[in-house]
């Protein structure tokens, strides 16, 4: 860290370690791993994953919140105020060394630290992290600043569970209308009200059929140039066609990619065209999406082409999606779970007449564009939250004038 920084008035330059304590995690380590998807205390990494499930142990809990946990390898962090169990004994617990210094802010600042782990396995923090210079505000300044930044993590949370009651409104949806279906009154049918028959994949309405989905559309394997490394088979973004990765697949429809390829590489692929559903059959079976770019897909996608006149690609969107798991399940065990087409076409999937078709895909669709927007609101509060901590936490902007009128009050 360079210390030759101006440091704004009345602040000071002050090495992490100086103001964050830790403590090793050994008391809250877990001891089953066997965690219930739903209830009892979290038990937390502060990467991605987040809440790795949780456990109905009652001892070991940490309950001296709040803290920051931090993985002394990768170096990631999360700011926590609820009682937990961890898993890895590679975290450090962060708390303030004293009532000085506002712990929130401490987090913040990690947030924004320029530091990447390299390959190297080891241990940061102490040999590190603590020695990070950093300049400090005062702590009228640290609460001042805190305080914005909850108001903004107070709406990006509630946000969050907008978008999450949009999520389980779709899933409850999904199980009725693809299962069940809508009548011509827009009505979700029921047993005691429409008529149902037994089939191959349980009691559907005796509208529906059931169909092997290799009926329904040409079921094509990707492939992949050799060696996938080789800089001749890929060109700048936005030229060619685009290499569709697992990465690549956010939701419904796959709108860009990071990569794409020549025209050498697209020779040895297998293209994909707007509005042709693609589904993934490698390592993460089962996920689809609706392509509306011009693509390819290596050999863990199949495409489903040329789609019958009996089916909408919309409507074998969400069937797909809704049986991800049971897909997921098929897959053949290796070094990773893998379909092959053969499995592909022979999945079972009910068949309702195309306007049927029309109106679930449109219900479904509807939600679909509720959380898009949600999720578009999230995330320009999340832009919104680090242009404020790139301000707010290196001094550009000083929240003075705010302490000095709440003083006058």
């Amino acid at each position: 860290m360079n210390d030759n920084i101006k440091v704004p008035e009345g602040w000071k330059r002050v090495r992490l370690g100086e103001i964050l304590k830790y403590e090793q995690p050994t008391k809250y380590l877990v001891k089953n791993e066997n965690y219930d998807k739903n209830s009892g205390i979290p038990v937390l990494t502060p990467g991605k994953t987040f809440i790795l499930g949780y456990t109905d142990e009652k001892f070991g809990i940490f309950e001296n919140l709040p803290v920051i946990i931090f993985d002394d390898f990768t170096t990631e962090s999360k700011y926590i105020n609820f009682p937990f169990k961890l898993k890895s004994s590679a975290i450090k617990i962060l708390n303030t060394k004293n009532e000085e210094n506002n712990l929130y802010v401490a987090y913040c600042i990690l947030q924004i630290l320029n530091f990447k782990p390299g390959s190297e396995h080891k241990r940061f923090w102490i040999s590190e992290f603590s020695k990070f210079q950093i300049s400090l505000p005062p702590l009228p300044e640290q609460q001042k600043i805190a305080e914005i930044f909850e108001t903004v993590d107070n709406a990006i949370e509630k946000t969050e569970k907008i978008i999450e009651k949009y999520k389980r409104i779709k899933q409850g949806l999904m199980q009725d209308l693809l299962t069940k279906g809508i009548d011509e009154n827009g009505k979700i049918r029921s047993e005691k009200t429409h008529k149902f028959k037994d089939s191959p994949i349980g009691r559907i309405p005796e509208e529906w059929e059931v169909v092997r989905l290799g009926e329904v559309c040409n079921v094509k394997r990707g492939a992949s140039p050799r060696p996938i490394d080789d800089p001749i088979y890929f060109t700048q973004k936005g030229i060619g066609r685009a290499w569709i990765r697992i990465e690549d697949i956010k939701g419904k429809y796959l709108l860009e990619t990071n990569q794409y390829l020549s025209k050498i590489g697209e020779e040895k692929s297998v293209k994909v065209e707007p509005n042709e559903v693609i589904m993934s059959i490698c390592a993460t079976i089962g996920r689809p999406t609706i392509v509306k770019i011009h693509s390819c897909i290596h050999d863990g996608f199949v495409a489903l082409k040329d789609l019958s006149n009996r089916i909408i690609s919309e409507f074998l969107y969400y069937l797909l999606e809704l049986k991800e798991t049971e897909i997921n399940s098929l897959g053949q065990i290796g070094t990773q779970g893998n379909l092959n087409t053969t499995i592909v076409k022979k999945i079972q999937i009910p068949l309702p007449p195309l306007l049927e078709q029309q109106r679930i895909a449109e219900i479904l669709s509807q939600i679909d564009n509720t959380i898009e927007k949600e999720e578009a609101y999230k995330q320009k509060l999340e832009r919104i939250k680090k242009g404020l901590m790139e301000d707010l936490l290196t001094g550009k902007v000083r929240v003075n004038k705010l302490i000095e009128e709440e003083d006058k009050k």
